[in-house]
């Protein structure tokens, strides 16, 4: 099945949108600006908050925690300095570990669980910063890969304004 992430461009705060492949809103992202630590909640088109990725401050590698009903249940991580390709690590509260890995240039990555891939993140198509595309080929796992595949794009978004910070 086929998701879309698409960012709103002109909000006060950070909100994007997640749908189906037939443009039926699943949830909204919403970004919680002014704390130390970035937050990011996922709520339904009820209003239920359905999971959170909290991204910790003051860490040598870029870590996101990922919540669901107020329990860690994942923390994806991803080292400052890489010279070749993008590596993230995912370790699961049930004990799997995840491979993200792809290419920042082209933003094209693959979720995978022991070689399988599991889902493919997507901006080939899409403008810059407009929307991405999360191909889940692993069902019942379909929540979590779209909070990682949030969890990678917000992850890039931050390595590169530290970048252009240090120009």
């Amino acid at each position: 099945m086929r998701y879309l992430i698409r960012d709103r461009m002109l909000a006060f705060h950070e909100e994007a949108w997640v749908e189906t492949e037939h443009r039926q809103k699943l949830f909204k992202v919403d970004r919680k600006l002014m704390r130390l630590r970035a937050t990011f909640h996922f709520v339904d088109t009820r209003g239920d908050q359905v999971a959170s990725i909290v991204k910790k401050a003051l860490t040598l590698h870029h870590t996101i925690l990922i919540k669901q009903d107020g329990e860690t249940v994942g923390r994806i991580s991803k080292r400052r300095f890489r010279l070749f390709g993008d590596r993230f690590k995912v370790t699961l509260r049930d004990g799997r570990r995840l491979r993200i890995a792809g290419n920042l240039w082209d933003r094209e990555f693959d979720i995978a669980d022991n070689g399988t891939t599991l889902a493919h993140i997507s901006r080939r198509w899409f403008s810059v910063r407009d929307a991405y595309a999360v191909d889940v080929t692993h069902e019942p796992d379909w929540l979590l890969l779209i909070v990682l595949a949030v969890c990678v794009d917000h992850i890039i978004e931050d390595h590169r304004s530290e970048q252009l910070t240090n120009l």
